[in-house]
């Protein structure tokens, strides 16, 4: 087959744009100016290296950003065409243009702001698909259909242990940690062998509802304890430590809190552990999204500090690979309480699942999850450039926000408090759905709205901060 069309490129070393979206966007270019036309077929990879000098894996990232925005299909046997039907962009820019719906479809949600999910277009399915059905040809692998250990595999709760301890600075071994379906599976077990009735639970406001209602399913009230732009606020745990109740635990979201992505400060952390080994009470600290970090690496948990007695450390692989792997953990330095975690899992699931788990292991093993987590990393801290611009463009005389060093989403704060509830639904009738702030508030009080974008696309953030700013 024919391939006469030639990309001319010239890369700019210079450019803060990554040299594979160099690449994207000038097959962009050439298929919006005609030169492309729809049905074309494309060079190979190793062609297009050969031509543009540069190493193969780069070509086949951009290749990857095109498919994934459906500029290019795939054809198995045949090879990468340019799609058919392209999305409309305005001239000169990458963003896709909303396609024209019928008006009766207006309602349904086109624009969803979620909680902060990971873009799923860019996770790792083939490769956990391959690994998947490799362990079914494995000699052995009649030995993965009998039940394994409640906690879950134990190669692969080696695996987490090690990355914890190496990167995250914890001191844990294998009989510390339980492989869950995900962590609010791992909150419900917390609570469940950790809290008792008419306890209490001090919590951040705002903050994880779901988190509070698997402490109050346990029979435990909530305490709510504010934060500030440097995290939890202290006094706060004192006044509530100070009340004579009977606090068993605080839950804690330091690393990116939940939802203003705020970093507890260092001094702040180290008054938290002081109070928990004077006072006794267990801090459950929600590790969510600790792999995406923008800055030279993320802060160590507070559960990693030596002499902290007692903690609950929950983390979860969700959001490295894609949300559907139901895969999350939790560990503990209680000898005690992994026993009681152990026998409740044992009696609501008898195990994970170990397939899956075997899968997991193999794409850590071969390096595939370090390399998604790099290029991952790269591309969402481009879309959080890319949003910290739209907002400083839409919201910059109505609205407050601080640029996250990691994560998935901004917390944004408008400057005069709106009827949520009115904004909500105006937004609703143009297929655009948030999460108003009573989703996070325990006293109805919190002003602010968390916006994510690692799973909507460039156009669908800038019509949806759009019609945000025309609202506030």
């Amino acid at each position: 087959m024919l391939r006469p069309w030639k990309l001319e490129l010239q890369i700019d070393d210079r450019s803060e744009k990554a040299v594979y979206l160099q690449i994207a966007d000038a097959i962009i270019a050439d298929i919006q100016s005609g030169r492309l036309k729809g049905g074309t077929a494309l060079p190979g990879s190793r062609a297009l290296a050969q031509e543009l000098k540069l190493n193969r894996n780069t070509i086949v990232e951009a290749l990857q950003v095109l498919l994934n925005e459906e500029w290019l299909v795939s054809r198995e046997r045949r090879g990468t065409f340019v799609s058919e039907t392209l999305p409309a962009l305005q001239k000169g820019s990458r963003k896709a243009a909303q396609k024209s719906i019928p008006e009766a479809l207006e309602l349904k949600t086109r624009i969803n702001f979620d909680d902060g999910h990971p873009d799923s277009k860019i996770a790792p399915v083939t490769a956990l698909a391959r690994a998947y059905r490799q362990i079914f040809q494995r000699k052995a692998k009649w030995q993965l259909m009998g039940y394994t250990h409640e906690l879950g595999d134990i190669a692969f709760r080696r695996a987490i242990v090690q990355m914890l301890n190496h990167q995250r600075g914890m001191q844990l071994n294998e009989q510390q940690i339980c492989i869950t379906r995900g962590s609010q599976m791992a909150m419900y077990l917390t609570a469940q062998c950790l809290l008792e009735k008419d306890g209490f639970v001090m919590v951040e406001n705002p903050g994880y509802q779901p988190a509070w209602k698997a402490f109050e399913h346990a029979g435990a009230q909530v305490l709510p304890v504010r934060v500030d732009e440097e995290g939890l606020v202290i006094s706060d745990v004192i006044r509530h430590l100070q009340s004579g109740k009977n606090i068993q635990a605080l839950y804690t979201t330091p690393h990116h809190q939940y939802p203003t992505t705020v970093t507890l400060s260092l001094q702040r952390r180290l008054e938290l552990i002081q109070l928990s080994n004077e006072y006794g009470f267990t801090i459950i600290e929600d590790d969510y999204d600790n792999e995406f970090h923008f800055g030279y690496r993320p802060v160590l948990p507070i559960s990693s500090h030596g002499n902290l007695k007692n903690y609950v450390y929950i983390g979860t692989m969700s959001k490295v690979v894609a949300p559907a792997l139901r895969i999350g953990y939790l560990v503990s330095n209680s000898h005690v309480l992994m026993e009681k975690v152990s026998a409740i899992r044992k009696i609501i699931d008898v195990q994970g699942d170990a397939i899956m788990e075997q899968a997991v292991l193999q794409l850590i093993n071969d390096g595939t999850i370090k390399r998604h987590l790099r290029k991952a990393t790269q591309y969402y801290k481009a879309k959080r450039d890319y949003t910290e611009a739209l907002l400083h463009k839409h919201l910059a005389n109505k609205a407050t926000f601080q640029t996250p060093d990691g994560g998935l989403a901004f917390w944004i704060v408008p400057s005069a408090i709106p009827n949520w509830k009115k904004v909500s639904e105006k937004l609703c009738e143009k297929g655009i759905q948030i999460i108003t702030p009573d989703r996070f508030s325990c006293d109805k009080a919190v002003n602010g709205i968390r916006m994510s974008y690692g799973s909507v696309t460039e156009a669908q953030l800038e019509e949806g901060i759009k019609a945000i700013a025309e609202m506030l």
